[in-house]
């Protein structure tokens, strides 16, 4: 259905290049592509800016905007064709192509295209003033190297730029995806020393506790935040009571979550790891099935790989391969997915 609806609309797209014979019919087709993307419609906007760049109109612009588009849908091989159309544009002024080089280098890695990746970091180095997100990129890319000691001095010079909350939990993260924990808790830590002033910085710093395991300190921080306001809170909190198997709260909280927040996607996901946790698994599919209209690119990997899971935990072996092979389809650099299908197979003899 995905891809039929794909293909009506660049049907209709290749309509508007054969109707696009002026500047303004041009003008239109790539305006509308910037709007359908602003609004989060991304297969719209892919559409709008591939007849965009065809059409040859900010044809470097029009790349760099499919690729963003099909990053967000998960093709991020073919986000690296695009960015590379769009530097090879005969006019990318200087701050359109660090935009583009720093979406590639991410596509790349997204790919497992290190080296590729640093290429394009090194060349940032190079023409570029570096700033927090520069310095940061370049760390991740060089950690995935095994670079140790670039990576550490990259993230050094993120956090010295930008010393956020945010900035602490991205080097974490990105840490913690290579089993370093340790090394990124420290930002973790010194991003602790500031005092809080509204509901996002309790908000921040709950997570931050909740990451490093506190999470007697991470409930107080959260339910500070949630007095004042904070939706985001009501999230994470369901998550500190499921890590402390608290599964009654995690519920109440991933409920008024989604009694609140119209884009409810993560909350409906939260509630569907409730109902397995509890075995309800019909509830779980219905939580899941919610959960998918509203969801972000993200939030959709994560409620199909749960309905997945549902479908092993009911012992319907065929019918999880089933999910997970159309799963892999959107999906294909998802290493656990790919685990899971040689799994099912081998249920399935």
């Amino acid at each position: 259905m995905k891809n039929r609806r794909i293909s009506w609309i660049l049907a209709a797209c290749a309509g508007m290049i054969f109707l696009a014979g002026c500047g303004g019919e041009k003008q239109k087709i790539f305006e509308q592509a910037e709007k359908d993307f602003s609004q989060g419609s991304y297969e719209y906007a892919l559409a709008g800016y591939e007849a965009s760049a065809a059409n040859g109109w900010k044809d470097a612009a029009s790349y760099r905007g499919a690729g963003v588009c099909n990053m967000r849908l998960g093709n991020d091989e073919a986000a690296v064709e695009n960015f590379t159309s769009a530097l090879n544009c005969e006019k990318v002024d200087k701050a359109l192509k660090k935009d583009i080089l720093s979406y590639r280098a991410t596509a790349r890695w997204n790919l497992g295209l290190y080296a590729d990746a640093m290429a394009d970091c090194q060349t940032l180095a190079e023409e570029y003033s570096m700033d927090a997100d520069t310095y940061y990129l370049t760390g991740k890319t060089a950690l995935s190297m095994d670079s140790y000691g670039e990576a550490s001095n990259n993230f050094e010079q993120a956090y010295g730029e930008d010393p956020t909350f945010d900035m602490a939990i991205r080097i974490y993260e990105a840490y913690q995806e290579r089993g370093m924990e340790a090394d990124g808790t420290r930002y973790l830590e010194t991003a602790l020393t500031g005092e809080p002033k509204k509901a996002e910085d309790y908000c921040d710093r709950g997570r931050a506790y909740y990451y490093m395991a506190d999470y007697t300190s991470a409930q107080k921080e959260l339910i500070e935040a949630s007095n004042r306001g904070s939706l985001e809170a009501l999230l994470l909190l369901g998550r500190v009571y499921q890590a402390q198997g608290d599964i009654s709260n995690a519920r109440s909280m991933y409920q008024e979550y989604v009694s609140k927040e119209e884009a409810s996607a993560a909350g409906y996901n939260g509630l569907a790891l409730c109902d397995i946790a509890e075995g309800k698994y019909e509830d779980a599919l219905a939580n899941i099935n919610n959960g998918l209209p509203t969801s972000t690119t993200e939030e959709m990997q994560d409620l199909l790989f749960n309905e997945i899971v549902v479908y092993e935990k009911q012992l319907d072996f065929a019918k999880a391969l089933e999910k997970a092979k159309k799963y892999l389809e959107m999906f294909p650099e998802d290493e656990a997915a790919l685990k899971e299908v040689k799994f099912l197979q081998t249920r399935i003899g």
